[in-house]
């Protein structure tokens, strides 16, 4: 059974309701440029929680059931998500976008390297890059494109496909709040082509030492089914 909004309505104090309202204002920044938005668990203590009953869950996670279905554009349901709670904003991933997510050493990497390239014609691969407190890079990019063979294999690796989210600013996850290291105006709400941000994390991986990876909190719908 789907869980909605329609509970009985507690006031908030002064602090969640500033909380509350900054979240609807991004929600709706994201939905205006055609970014999809599900509502995600509200982070209370050291636990996320959705409002279903019995919900094991304790990390970030979707607050709707049936949340890929639900997740939208419209204005209007993404205002009445946000009318009384401060949930977290998810960004459904596979529709206007992809989103390739890397620890924190290659997103460096990648992000310098995109820069440098940025003026070299038809090597652009400069977009958003949202970042999490735990050290988890993503990079937004157009949809569609499956993850190369020499990152596929790799778990510190992830692209956020169709199935998927990503936790967008100003959420906070139980390490801190997700920011954009480059804002989606900054670039105009423009995505690059995902082949180009590919072959800048190859390259980047190239150059980087030997590590352990270490499996990312949350994985795509294809990663998990893998």
């Amino acid at each position: 059974m789907e869980w909605t909004v329609n509970r009985p309505f507690v006031p908030l104090p002064l602090a969640g309701r500033l909380d509350r309202v900054r979240l609807r204002r991004h929600a709706l920044r994201y939905a205006g440029h055609g970014w999809a938005v599900t509502p995600g668990a509200q982070l209370t203590g050291h636990r996320f929680v959705c409002g279903r009953a019995g919900c094991p869950i304790m990390a970030c996670h979707p607050a709707l059931e049936s949340w890929e279905d639900s997740a939208t554009t419209d204005p209007g349901q993404v205002a009445e998500w946000w009318r009384r709670r401060p949930y977290s904003v998810l960004l459904a991933t596979g529709w206007t976008f992809d989103a390739l997510e890397v620890p924190a050493s290659l997103g460096l990497r990648v992000l310098g390297a995109a820069r440098l390239r940025s003026a070299v014609p038809g090597s652009d691969a400069r977009g958003p890059v949202a970042v999490t407190a735990a050290g988890r890079w993503m990079f937004l990019v157009k949809p569609g494109e499956p993850l190369r063979s020499e990152l596929d294999h790799r778990l510190d690796v992830v692209r956020h496909g169709r199935g998927s989210w990503i936790p967008a600013a100003p959420s906070r996850m139980l390490e801190g709040p997700v920011r954009w290291a480059v804002p989606p105006e900054q670039t105009r709400w423009r995505l690059p082509d995902p082949d180009l941000v590919q072959g800048l994390l190859v390259d980047a991986l190239g150059h980087a030492p030997a590590a352990r990876p270490a499996v990312p909190r949350q994985l795509s719908t294809a990663r998990r089914a893998a």
